[in-house]
Formats: C-alpha cells, structure tokens, sequence
C-alpha cells in the first residue's frame, strides 16, 4: 500500500507534504503581493467563461450575416458558370 501511495505522489508523504508547504508558502506570498484572492481568481475565471461564452454566440450570429454576403457574389458567379458549361 505504501508503494501505490508513493508512486501517486512521485516521493514518500512527508517529502510530498513538505514540498506542497513551501510551494503554498511562495504562491500565498506572489499572490499577497499582487493582492490576488482565491474567491477573485475564481470570479475572474467565471467572468471569462461568461465573457466566451456570449462572445462565441455574438460570432455565430455574425456567420449568418457573412453567409449572405459571401452568397451574394457566390451563387450567381456559380449559375453563370453552370450555364457556360452547359452549352457545351
């Protein structure tokens, strides 16, 4: 059991628990230092996902409008080409 356990982790459970310290340790300090919460990191995250979200939606609607205006020039230039090439 031992053995699972420290192949899981990459080292025994004291070396993980204490390299996991020290790097909270830093983290904690970079992020008191730039003023940076736990709960605004999770608001910013959602605020994003929400910011893609609508934007993806506001594009795909925008695909319609860019499928008219390809299909305006497209399909007569296609017509013109099928009835040359049908005459012949």
């Amino acid at each position: 059991m031992s053995d699972q356990v420290n192949r899981f982790l990459g080292d025994s459970i004291g070396r993980t628990i204490i390299k996991l310290l020290v790097v909270s340790l830093i983290v904690g300090f970079v992020m008191a230092i730039f003023g940076l919460t736990p709960w605004e990191l999770v608001y910013n995250f959602r605020d994003f996902v929400v910011h893609l979200w609508r934007q993806g939606f506001s594009a795909l609607g925008r695909v319609g409008d860019y499928l008219m205006l390809g299909a305006t020039i497209v399909i007569p230039i296609f017509i013109i080409i099928r009835l040359f090439s049908y005459r012949k």
